[in-house]
């Protein structure tokens, strides 16, 4: 096992608390299906958002799960650069994992595709 990094990215409509919440639950929802992680594998999760985003943690997403009562979380700010994607939640899951780089499923979801087209096959 080595711990490797999922990315993950969404987008919301509003700076309203549910909607944070709820996206950031989908898209950590969405990191763990797809790369088949356990709650006891997480080493630690980082979330940040970009500066229109301030109506609620989206690490309250993540502790809304009952096995991720003792991952590390952490919420920051984006750096605001001009012309970046407005309203956006990203994460960077740190996880042990037998699988390669290449092998990680990243996730983006909504506007949030553009991001990495590379990753995402669109």
């Amino acid at each position: 096992m080595i711990v490797r990094g999922i990315r993950g990215a969404t987008t919301v409509d509003r700076n309203e608390a549910e909607e944070i919440i709820a996206a950031t639950r989908e898209l950590l929802t969405e990191m763990v299906r797809r790369n088949q992680v356990a709650a006891e594998e997480i080493a630690s999760v980082f979330i940040t958002t970009t500066d229109d985003l301030d109506a609620a943690f989206p690490a309250r997403a993540a502790r809304s799960f009952a096995d991720w009562t003792y991952v590390p979380l952490m919420c920051a700010r984006e750096i605001p650069v001009p012309g970046s994607l407005p309203r956006c939640i990203r994460v960077m899951m740190h996880v042990n994992t037998s699988r390669s780089q290449r092998e990680i499923e990243h996730v983006f979801l909504r506007e949030a595709v553009r991001l990495r087209p590379d990753l995402t096959g669109k």
